[in-house]
């Protein structure tokens, strides 16, 4: 090309001005240069110097799209940027080397997955690098020395690079965990309202990072472990040696604590901090929302730790869609892993946990009583425990046994106030018979219209008003799976915002149903 560098690079930074505020432009590429300009293979290679890698990260972070778009209009399709980087000494030498004036390394931009390019082209990974798509751990080739560091982004993919934060020659700071001891996979109940989680849960702990599951969500109303489930895993990895660091943190805690560093000047030691954490477990983030600062500080934490290969666990009250105030590109991030949700336990798992909570505190109560409980405290498992812990607390000072009619003296509070449960079958009797309908019909595998929306309605007010798992209620509708509850249940609530007939249908079952729980 005749054009120079410079020009061709101002003709971009004319471009890329248009697009992005005054201030990032001023920030993030008013300090940049162009180095060379070349055309080999009808390829044309722009190379841009940037001051240091983390300027690399930003840029590819924030700013790919705008530059690809950018690179292509002013270089055509076969242009490709490539970034020179300027390598302080700390990390170019080893302790004690004198220093390398213009020390740098070499980094092509991301380029588009679709366009692979030639050995040795632009776009090809630096010298060191395995060939792209060759299996991750292959060495370089023979008297070729590794790069400093390993670049993200080749070819579309990510690679480890050293922290831009991390400060050399200091000592790793001591991160304390935060977990509860008592927390543990031994100590949690497995049923179906909670298998999945758990035993995503049990894969992560043993192999923090390396599974699909990152991030890992886990959601679910109050009381029903989530808590005790992703401290479950740090607790686990610690014991086990699969992390050196874990630490459990709540979002009031982490806001706290960001706030605090703000106060104190200290936003880069509590930045490092937390991007040294090999496995971050942050409890109930619906608690970030509206907090946009904190947000922010969140969401460079989240990349770089993923970016490392770090293990990140989170807990919600409500699934993620339905968490407000929360930024999308954050509530994106969340959904790269494995969401998890966790439903109230079915009456097999709550006498479990009771029997479990029993043995543990040393107390012999008869199946009975503990029936008694599972059966009529059934919204969440702190309650329950709450229940047992009471009825111990009162046979303590009374120096009595526990017995049913100690257990419905004692519980009549707490019973009286939770109204009777539903069943599945009085539910189906319930919609059948508003809906002019057989009442075999919703478990018989017939598909008729009429009967398929009667069964649909019938699993719908089922997962709304009892405890049962979707697999519990699909075997009430002719063994059914639990795959068809969830699409019947969203099949009525669809039809609910559409069609205000069908909403008058559903408020007249529901007032029926109202009848059976007074």
């Amino acid at each position: 090309m005749n054009a120079s560098p410079e020009a061709v690079w101002k003709e971009c930074l004319d471009f890329i001005r248009d697009n992005i505020s005054r201030q990032s432009f001023r920030t993030w590429f008013e300090p940049l240069r162009a180095v060379s300009l070349d055309e080999e293979d009808d390829v044309v290679k722009l190379t841009v110097q940037l001051p240091s890698r983390f300027y690399y990260e930003w840029l590819e972070e924030h700013y790919f799209t705008l530059l690809r778009k950018t690179i292509t209009k002013v270089l055509g399709p076969n242009g490709r940027l490539f970034y020179d980087i300027v390598i302080e000494r700390d990390e170019a030498e080893p302790h004690g080397a004198p220093p390398r004036s213009g020390a740098s390394m070499q980094l092509p931009a991301r380029q588009p997955s679709n366009v692979p390019p030639a050995s040795g082209a632009p776009g090809a990974p630096p010298a060191g690098l395995p060939p792209m798509g060759a299996p991750e751990g292959t060495p370089p080739p023979a008297g070729v020395e590794p790069p400093t560091a390993l670049p993200v982004g080749i070819g579309g993919g990510r690679r480890p690079v050293a922290n831009p934060f991390a400060i050399p020659g200091v000592q790793k700071v001591e991160v304390p965990p935060n977990l509860n001891e008592a927390y543990t996979f031994e100590g949690f109940i497995e049923g179906d309202c909670n298998r999945l989680a758990r035993s995503a849960s049990w894969a992560i702990a043993q192999q923090p990072g390396s599974t699909a599951f990152n991030p890992f969500l886990v959601y679910g109303g109050v009381g029903l472990g989530k808590t005790h489930l992703i401290q479950a895993i740090g607790n686990y990895a610690l014991a086990n040696k699969t992390v050196e660091t874990v630490r459990y943190v709540s979002s009031e805690r982490f806001t706290s604590e960001f706030v605090q560093a703000i106060q104190n000047n200290r936003i880069s030691e509590f930045s490092a901090t937390y991007r040294s954490i090999d496995l971050l477990i942050v409890d109930d983030v619906q608690f970030f929302g509206g907090k946009e600062k904190t947000q922010e500080e969140f969401f460079h934490i989240f990349n770089a730790l993923h970016q490392d290969g770090k293990q990140i666990v989170l807990s919600t009250d409500r699934p993620p869609k339905d968490i407000a105030g929360i930024e999308e590109r954050l509530l994106s991030r969340f959904g790269w892993g494995l969401s998890a949700d966790i439903q109230a336990p079915e009456l097999e798992t709550r006498t479990a946990i009771l029997k479990r909570q029993a043995e543990k505190d040393g107390m012999q109560v008869r199946p009975e009583v503990l029936d008694y409980i599972a059966t009529h405290v059934t919204n969440n498992i702190r309650e329950l425990e709450g229940a047992l812990i009471k009825l111990q607390a009162h046979a303590a000072l009374v120096h009595q046994e526990i017995d049913l009619q100690m257990a419905r003296e004692v519980l009549r509070d707490l019973i009286t106030e939770t109204r009777p449960s539903l069943t599945v079958e009085e539910i189906q009797r319930v919609v059948c018979d508003y809906l002019k309908i057989p009442e075999d019909l919703v478990r018989a595998r017939t598909r008729k219209r009429e009967v398929v929306q009667a069964r649909q309605i019938a699993m719908w007010f089922s997962k709304k008003l009892t405890s049962h798992s979707l697999k519990t209620i699909g075997l009430h509708f002719g063994g059914r799976d639990h795959s068809t509850v969830i699409h019947g249940v969203g099949a009525v609530d669809d039809q609910i915002d559409t069609d205000p007939a069908f909403r008058e249908i559903i408020e007249g079952i529901k007032k029926k149903l109202e009848l059976h729980t007074r």
